[in-house]
């Protein structure tokens, strides 16, 4: 019976997952340009939760991209509560799947899932085979849970149980949330009460409660993706929590009410004993949304006091680029642009300043926020060159359509500034994994080069800011200090090598370190070099 049971549990998650996923690639990108695009009020927030998680089959990877883009800082505080009240509602309708007797049909969707990934090549029908091949699987995943539990019928402990989750509700509620925070799917344990309910083994009463504990163990998920996010993102998962046992304690308040809705609801439409979960899982948690809704902002200000501190996320969105201006004012718009490409050079600065640090400390935490920092940069490279090109087909000055030309010439240059910070990263990353031990005599010269380079790179922002020729030829002489001491560092690092003081290893971390920093110099001198042109 046991070996059935897990059996068919296992099945039932691969099944759900591998759905999920073939749902996911067939969506491709779109679900975080969806989430992002459309959460921008509360309400908006649930509509675009419900689609996902429909599209998905997972209320909990729904809510860990919604935490993954809080914690990027793609998305508000206020915008992530709203999508999480509608991925629970959502994640209902697995629910109502599995409360559709398609179970004989399991085996040709099955089978004509495998012909789709076997017998085909293109990646959209691939994509179609494993939306199959899991959405049969699921079925008989669930065929197997509830052959494994019929014994249940007939065995005492269980019998026992049952009852005393019929006269003691909390004590469902603490079997649904454990068992779905062992599980980690609130869809595979509806679908196991739903089993239990149709065959007899628990009655409604029972039942609901297990319900309302489902609801609070899936949770797990969104608090694990949390762990060392952001604040913001702590934040998030712990509105998932409170949303959920708030709901969970309205409804044990009025669990003979609610209980009395189901039968009637099941009499009045017919409902076989699966369909009746799914409509009180359905229910609990659109209802539950309804009442939570307009204290979205209230629940905002409670986890930001039960959680303190400084968000510290990085702001991916572009903050000065407005497209009203392009028409109305181009020559405003191209000083709007000018800041958003600064902000994406101190951005530049900021995951310079973070290597160095990590390159001393070996702060591993670091290494996150400054691949943050490059998809900020990367993102605010498409979004400003999008903004230049839209402005280039006004009427510009002479010296607008100079500076124009030369923010085209920054972008890249920044944008590569990044590349060589995040390849660093990857080197240090490396040294870590791989124990490589650099000499106290390298770590000294590329601390030192490090310096060098940020101040290089701050000076050349500065001389973009203030558009300062002299500026610009002092930062072209900074560079070439730079230049000379790569030669320098080499040299002294093959003496190194030489002596036997350096490793092979720790030798390639050195030279492709200062290969990377010379690299940095020199767009820093490009980005001098385009003001002295203006």
């Amino acid at each position: 019976m046991i070996f059935q049971f897990l059996g068919g549990l296992g099945l039932f998650l691969f099944a759900i997952k591998y759905m999920g996923d073939g749902l996911q690639k067939a969506a491709g990108d779109r679900l975080r340009d969806t989430l992002d695009r459309f959460t921008t009020n509360p309400l908006m927030g649930v509509l675009v939760g419900i689609i996902v998680t429909c599209l998905i089959q997972s209320s909990s990877g729904t809510t860990v991209i919604t935490v993954g883009l809080v914690s990027a800082g793609l998305m508000t505080l206020r915008q992530a509560i709203g999508v999480i009240m509608g991925a629970n509602i959502g994640t209902t309708i697995t629910a109502f799947i599995i409360g559709i007797d398609v179970g004989a049909y399991a085996y040709p969707i099955l089978a004509l899932g495998a012909i789709c990934l076997f017998f085909f090549k293109k990646n959209k029908v691939q994509n179609v085979g494993q939306i199959l091949f899991g959405f049969g699987g699921l079925f008989i995943g669930l065929e197997l849970m509830s052959g494994g539990m019929k014994p249940l019928r007939d065995w005492q402990p269980f019998i026992d149980l049952t009852v005393q989750m019929s006269d003691l509700p909390i004590l469902g509620v603490i079997v649904g949330t454990v068992f779905t925070l062992i599980v980690q799917s609130s869809s595979a344990t509806v679908g196991i009460l739903q089993g239990l309910y149709a065959e007899g083994l628990i009655p409604l009463h029972g039942a609901l409660p297990v319900l309302f504990g489902d609801n609070i163990g899936t949770t797990i998920t969104a608090i694990l993706a949390a762990l060392g996010a952001s604040i913001a993102a702590r934040r998030a998962a712990a509105v998932h929590v409170l949303f959920n046992v708030l709901g969970t304690i309205i409804f044990m308040i009025f669990l003979s009410l609610f209980t009395n809705y189901v039968e009637w609801i099941a009499g009045v439409l017919n409902l076989d004993a699966k369909m009746q979960i799914a409509f009180a899982h359905g229910s609990f948690n659109v209802v539950n949304t309804l009442i939570q809704l307009p204290l979205v902002g209230v629940w905002a200000y409670i986890v930001t006091k039960l959680i303190p501190g400084e968000d510290s996320r990085i702001e991916y969105k572009p903050m000065y680029l407005d497209r009203n201006l392009i028409a109305k004012s181009p020559s405003v718009a191209l000083g709007q642009a000018k800041m958003e490409i600064l902000r994406m050079g101190e951005y530049s600065v900021q995951g310079l300043e973070n290597t160095l640090t990590i390159l001393k400390t070996k702060d591993s935490k670091l290494m996150e926020k400054v691949y943050q920092i490059e998809e900020a940069i990367n993102n605010l490279d498409r979004k400003s060159t999008e903004y230049l090109v839209e402005l280039s087909k006004q009427p510009l000055s002479g010296h607008d359509s100079h500076i124009h030309h030369a923010l085209f010439e920054n972008i890249r240059d920044i944008e590569r500034i990044g590349d060589h910070v995040e390849n660093i990263i990857e080197l240090l990353q490396f040294r870590e994994s791989n124990r490589v031990r650099l000499s106290d005599d390298a770590k000294q010269e590329l601390e030192e080069m490090f310096i060098l380079t940020l101040d290089t790179v701050k000076k050349s922002l500065e001389c973009l800011d203030t558009l300062d020729p002299e500026l610009a030829k002092e930062v072209i002489a900074k560079e070439d200090k730079i230049d000379s001491m790569e030669r320098t560092l080499r040299k002294r690092h093959i003496i190194r090598l030489n002596e036997g003081t350096c490793t092979g290893d720790a030798g390639v971390v050195f030279a492709d370190i200062v290969s990377n920093l010379e690299r940095i110099g020199d767009h820093a001198s490009n980005i001098a070099e385009s003001i002295e042109d203006v």
